[in-house]
This record gives structure tokens, sequence and C-alpha cells, in this order.
């Protein structure tokens, strides 16, 4: 679709159940709460789980609202909640789904797919989406949906399905070589090329590379006492959300953007001024992350004056020749 994600996660609400109808969003950051915002909007019947901001959600969650709440229609889910840096363990959710409701699992995928390893099929999830602009290294404008046969089924069976965002239309055009709508041919242009690019690195390898920055990112904090926001554990592949104690990060990072150009995300609603985030997907590369964590070493230096130069960057550094 030539749409933002969020033109997605609508998509994924709106063809698949009707206003009234029960679902559960399991709300694990900004992400999955805009999931929970778009669901009120069409007026279902939401019950929301929130789970503190930086860990992730449990599938045992799952039983214990299906055991309230037999009849929900859907679960929507948040593959990798970029406002946190957490990875959901979306293949246990998705078991968990499917053993204890008879309804879909919807899952944002937006900054996971491309970074992340996901096998769609063999997991059981329903619909999976994604938009252009994070792993799939484009810029913003293209949204990817993928549907089961299951979910196929259900939306087929909707009759108050939208206009733009009805995904029969697509998938019947799609079958034409063709689009419902004006596409954006640029991108699809661009989007051609990056698979390309990814076809030639190897899916497999993409992946690995993911994993890589992640370990050399945290290594490199862990090394400079600076904690991390998730657990090793629940840490997301293509994001890492950082919660200094001893200096302000929104300081740091106007600093850092003044002196040398780099952008680094701060956090969002509560954890505004709390947290920074380090994006490390699509085209990223590990030369990317030593250069970050070297640059983010002057500024924490300049800042609080509390941590040696090139930590940091050593501990990363160790990280990558251990992987290789």
């Amino acid at each position: 679709m030539t749409a933002s994600g969020t033109a997605g996660l609508e998509a994924a609400v709106v063809n698949t159940v009707s206003p009234g109808e029960k679902v559960l969003v399991l709300v694990t950051g900004a992400f999955g709460e805009r999931f929970a915002k778009i669901c009120d909007n069409h007026k279902l019947n939401v019950i929301r789980h929130d789970v503190e901001w930086g860990k992730a959600v449990s599938p045992d969650i799952v039983r214990k609202y299906a055991e309230k709440h037999p009849n929900i229609k859907a679960v929507f889910a948040t593959f990798c909640e970029t406002s946190t840096g957490v990875l959901n363990p979306i293949q246990d959710l998705a078991e968990a789904v499917h053993t204890h409701t008879d309804g879909l699992f919807i899952v944002d995928g937006v900054s996971a797919i491309g970074g992340a390893d996901v096998k769609m099929d063999d997991w059981g999830i329903d619909v999976l989406l994604t938009g252009s602009q994070k792993a799939m290294m484009l810029p913003p404008g293209l949204c990817f949906i993928a549907v089961s046969p299951t979910a196929w089924n259900v939306i087929e069976k909707n009759s108050a399905r939208p206009f733009y965002l009805d995904l029969v239309k697509y998938r019947d055009k799609l079958a034409d070589d063709s689009t419902p709508f004006t596409p954006g041919l640029s991108l699809l242009m661009g989007l051609e090329q990056v698979l390309n690019r990814i076809n030639n690195e190897g899916l497999e390898q993409v992946f690995n590379r993911h994993l890589l920055m992640k370990e050399m990112t945290r290594a490199a904090f862990r090394a400079m006492d600076i904690p991390l926001l998730a657990s090793d554990e629940d840490a997301s592949p293509t994001v890492t959300a950082v919660q200094p104690k001893n200096f302000d990060p929104d300081a740091m990072r106007k600093l850092l953007k003044a002196e040398f150009g780099l952008d680094l995300a701060g956090g969002q609603q509560h954890m505004k001024g709390d947290i920074f985030r380090i994006g490390h997907m699509g085209y990223c590369s590990p030369a990317n992350v030593l250069q970050t964590i070297s640059l983010i070493e002057i500024g924490v230096q300049k800042i609080s004056g509390e941590t040696e130069t090139a930590t940091g960057t050593k501990a990363a550094q160790k990280t990558y020749l251990e992987w290789m």
C-alpha cells in the first residue's frame, strides 16, 4: 500500500474486526498504545493489557485474558516496540493465542521486519505488517501487509471494510500486477533495489548482522556503566534504548547533533528526557556502530566527565572480533 506504517495498523484493524467485537491489545510502549487507540477509535470492545515500558509481554497473559473473555476476535501485539527497544516473544505469543482463543493474531512488525527473523506461517501469525522506512531501508510511504488464509476468510466476510484500506482490493489487483490506487512508483523502484541488496547479502546474514550490532551496542554501554532500558533477553536487534542516571540524555543528544551531526532519538511520552535510543538497522553496519559509540563517548565525557574515553568503543570492538 502507498501509505505509512500507521495506515497498515489501521488496515489490520478495520479489515479484520467490526465495531463492538472484543479484542485484546498487548501494550508494551508507544506503538502498542497506537494499536489500542486505533481500536478505540473504531468502537471495538478493547481489552487492554499494559506492560511496564522496557519489558516484554508474557505469553501467559493471553491465557489469563482468554479464560475471562472466551470470545476474543483478535489479539494485537507489537514485534519490536520502537519506543523502548524491546522485542516481544511473537512466536510464543502466537502459540498462546491459537491455543487459548479462536481469534486472529495481528502483529505490528514495523521496526522488526528486515532486521529480525520471523516465520509468519510456521509461527501462526495471521496479519503481519511493516513500513518502508525502517529495516527495509527506504523513505517513508510504503506499507507491506501479509495475510494468512484464516485471516482472509475473516476479511472477506467483513461487510464493513474501508475504501482506501480495503485489503481485498489490494490482493485482487496484485494478482493482475496492479494496484487499486495510485502507487508510489519511485519507492517501488527503490524497493526492488533494496530487495536485491538483501538477497545478495543473504537473509540469514542480514539477521546475523543485526544481532551483532545489537551486541556491540549493548557491550559498549555495559562497559561505560550506563544502564540499558531492556534486558538482554528482551532486547531488539534493531534499536537499543539507553537510560543514563548521571547525565541529561537530551543535553547529550543536542551536543552530538550540533558538533557531529549525529541524530539520536529521544524518549517518548513519559520517558521523554529519560532515555535516548540508537537505531541499528537496515543500511547500518558494525562500522557505523563503532563510529556512533565513539561519538557518544565524547558526548558523555563533555556532559558528565565520568566516562573514560574509548571504554565503550573497545568493548564494541572486542564483541565484533569475538563474533567474527
